[in-house]
């Protein structure tokens, strides 16, 4: 199929996507969700493990900016034929960041309120890494523009939730289209087109890992009871986003253009 032919097709899925969202019942943030497994304080943080294990975020988001920064001081470097190919990857370390202060302040006092500011950062950080994956497979020019609006689109998402849980009727539909479905937009792409870059493959990797701090998020409550309490399913998952994220500067570190 054609890079036109593609590009029509997943405009089209992506515009039903948002109609089935649109018409789909909402669904309802579940009064439960706040109530983790690991509810133990110490030295006077609650929800200790939950709130701590958010710092992993700040690192691998922290390392990221510093590489980025490293980067475009070089006068010669590989990461990037195009300096501007950077910037999405500076809004997704960014967000990275964002996220450790955002779940830190809800991990604190779990809430709807505080959770507009965990969301927000995860959602703005999956739009960035779209918009990567359009500029190192598609194009440059498409991957740009699409950046601001993604992102704007991925904040509109969890505001329109917020929202909603304050008129009492939550819905997370928008939410769950921008963190799901931009992900499966990632994986085909990356399926479809091959990257101007060596390691783009690796991207299967960063999914993956996601994938599975999701699913162990899951089991926040089973996994706290099979490790006798060392460790729960919540906490876990912040860890493995976190090496997810890591892994993005890995891929960046040792990537070169290829040639022809």
């Amino acid at each position: 199929m054609s890079l036109q032919r593609q590009l029509w097709t997943m405009g089209g899925l992506s515009v039903a996507v948002i109609i089935a969202a649109m018409l789909l019942p909402p669904t309802p943030q579940s009064g439960e969700y706040h109530y983790f497994a690991d509810q133990r304080s110490f030295i006077g943080i609650p929800n200790f493990n939950d709130v701590i294990s958010n710092l992993a975020f700040l690192l691998s988001g922290g390392v990221g900016l510093v590489f980025l920064w490293r980067v475009q001081g070089m006068t010669t470097q590989t990461t990037f034929h195009n300096r501007k190919e950077s910037l999405p990857y500076w809004v997704l370390f960014f967000s990275v960041v964002a996220v450790a202060f955002g779940s830190i302040y809800y991990h604190w006092t779990p809430n709807i309120d505080r959770l507009l500011w965990d969301r927000i950062p995860i959602v703005m950080a999956i739009a960035a890494l779209l918009s990567a994956t359009l500029i190192e497979r598609v194009s440059l020019t498409i991957g740009l523009r699409a950046l601001p609006l993604l992102v704007i689109f991925a904040v509109l998402s969890v505001l329109y939730w917020y929202w909603a849980e304050q008129q009492g009727a939550g819905n997370l539909n928008f939410y769950i289209v921008m963190q799901f479905y931009l992900i499966l937009l990632i994986v085909w792409i990356s399926f479809c087109f091959p990257s101007r870059y060596s390691h783009g493959n690796d991207v299967y990797q960063i999914i993956a890992l996601y994938a599975f701090a999701k699913f162990v998020e899951l089991l926040d409550g089973s996994i706290f009871v099979w490790t006798d309490g060392w460790i729960s399913g919540h906490t876990l998952k912040h860890l493995i986003a976190a090496y997810a994220a890591y892994r993005i500067v890995l891929i960046l570190r040792k990537r070169v253009l290829l040639v022809g």
